[in-house]
Order: structure tokens, then C-alpha cells, then sequence
């Protein structure tokens, strides 16, 4: 909960005796009015996608037809958006604060840092994707040379089971963190197959990445490794993208230089990288 900025009230003298301030009926309403916003902001943070008003409403506990009202006002405020089926989710304006709060932590930062010297050295083009209740979310984008043009940008949220990033989440965070984007990937998608869990965690610690095509983007090559925070948890994945223009010989290399890369990182802001890589 954002911090409320306090107000000075003038103080009353009445025959040498100060009145205590009090703040008008109007300005103890309109705080709660921002919690109960925020209330509805996280409830559409904390949705799969986009969701229905009776399903914002069921996660808020508020009326529909309050709901609604402050829906419009977070759609007004670029905090929200509504698609064509009358389902919300978040706006470009929500997106971009959790991306400058991102921005203030270490690790993200020094990955930022890492990345940028990978992009350099490379000339691959890079995302930095976080995990969030939707999923893995594109948090950063950093073109390379030769430009990559894909439909990927900020905010977009990568399949869990068919996307590299969403292989090194798989394998390294508790199941019961993926287990509900797995099921909605599942419900959403009927042709998705099942995956062995098991087997993609075992690949990634033989090697420290992951890599695979994009199903939704044909011809492009993806390579993801995992940074880890202070606590041995991963943080955020670095995904090296490639089209056919780059050979495919050079990837060995390049795997290499992004496991340097997240190390860099993951050291930079305190973290240890895995002994069995370090070592």
C-alpha cells in the first residue's frame, strides 16, 4: 500500500487553548476510496489475463456495480483496459510502475548491467522476463544487430510450457507457484501437451539454461538461463533471442557468454550462482 502523504491542518487558538486538527469528512473518504482502488488494481494483478466484472468483484468482495465505477476510473487512468469481450486487465500505465519498481531493485539492475554487455558482445537480442501471477512477463527488451523484429514487447506474457524462459521457472520455482498458469495454459489451450516437469528441471541443471523455439514465432531461437537473488531464489531469466540470419554454429558460444552474463548479475547483487556452474 503506497504511503498516504500526511497534511498539515492549521491549528485553531480558542482563548489560549490549541484545537487538535481534524481532518474533514471529504479527506478521510477519499483514502478510502485509494484502498479500495488499489483493491481492485490487485485483483486485477493477481488475475490470469483478462477478467470478467463478477470475477474482480468475487476477488474484492465490493458490489458489481462499485466494481464497475472504479474500473472506469483506472481505465481513465491508463491503470486498466477493457478488450472488446468486456473483460478487463491491466493498463500500460500499471504495467509501467511495476516495471520502475522493478528498476529499483539491485538485481534488477545489475541484470540490466549484464545484459546490456551481452547484447554488445553478441549482437543477439535479449529480454529480461520476471514471474508474476500471469505468468512470465517481459520486463525488458534489448535489441541487437542485426534488428529482430517479433511481436514481443513489454508486459507480454510467454507460455510457461513452450517458451525457454518458462522452462527455467518450471524447473526452479515450487510447483505449487506454477501449478495455476499451467492449468489456465491447459484450459486455454487444448492441443497443449503435457509436460514432464521432472525432466525439464533435470535438463536445466545438467546445463544452467534452457532453449527451444518459439511456437508463436517460427524460425526463432531461444535461449534462456535463470538469475538468482540473495536468498537462492531465482529472480529473473535473460533469453537470448536468434532468427535464421544468425547461424546457428555461434550458439554454444553464446550460451556460454549468457551463463557469464546471469552470473554477473546474480554476484552483483549479492547472490550466489549455483556451485555446480561456479565450480
Amino acid at each position: 500500500m503506497p504511503q498516504l502523504v500526511a497534511i498539515r491542518w492549521a491549528m485553531v487558538s480558542t482563548r489560549g487553548m490549541i484545537a487538535p486538527p481534524k481532518p474533514p469528512l471529504s479527506a478521510r473518504r477519499g483514502i478510502q476510496s485509494v484502498e479500495t482502488g488499489l483493491r481492485v488494481l490487485g485483483a486485477l494483478a493477481a488475475g490470469q489475463g483478462p477478467q470478467s466484472l463478477s470475477a474482480i468483484g468475487g476477488r474484492t468482495g465490493i458490489s458489481p456495480s462499485q466494481t464497475h465505477r472504479y474500473l472506469q476510473s483506472l481505465i481513465a487512468a491508463g491503470m486498466a483496459e477493457q478488450d472488446t469481450a468486456q473483460r478487463y486487465d491491466l493498463g500500460p500505465a500499471a504495467i509501467a510502475l511495476g516495471i520502475a519498481a522493478l528498476a529499483r531493485l539491485d538485481v534488477f539492475a545489475s541484470t540490466e548491467r549484464a545484459v546490456g554487455r551481452f547484447v554488445t558482445d553478441t549482437g543477439r537480442s535479449a529480454l529480461i522476463c520476471v514471474w508474476g501471477p500471469p505468468g512470465v512477463v517481459v520486463v525488458r527488451w534489448f535489441g541487437g544487430s542485426p534488428a529482430l523484429f517479433c511481436p514481443i514487447a513489454l508486459g507480454t506474457v510467454l507460455p510457461l510450457r513452450h517458451s525457454a524462459p518458462g522452462h527455467v521457472f518450471l524447473a526452479l520455482l515450487d510447483p505449487a507457484e506454477t501449478r495455476a498458469v499451467a492449468e489456465h495454459e491447459r484450459t486455454q489451450d487444448h492441443s497443449v501437451m503435457e509436460m514432464d516437469a521432472a525432466a525439464v528441471r533435470a535438463e536445466l541443471l545438467a546445463r544452467w539454461s534452457a532453449s527451444g523455439t518459439a511456437a508463436l514465432w517460427p524460425g526463432l531461437r531461444m535461449l534462456a538461463a535463470p538469475v538468482f537473488d540473495l536468498q537462492g531464489r531465482v529472480a529473473l531469466t535473460v533469453t537470448s533471442l536468434a532468427s535464421p540470419a544468425f547461424a546457428m554454429e555461434e550458439d554454444e558460444a553464446v550460451a556460454a557468454r549468457l551463463l557469464m552474463a546471469c552470473n554477473e548479475a546474480t554476484q552483483a547483487a549479492g547472490g550466489s550462482w549455483p556451485l555446480r556452474v561456479a565450480g
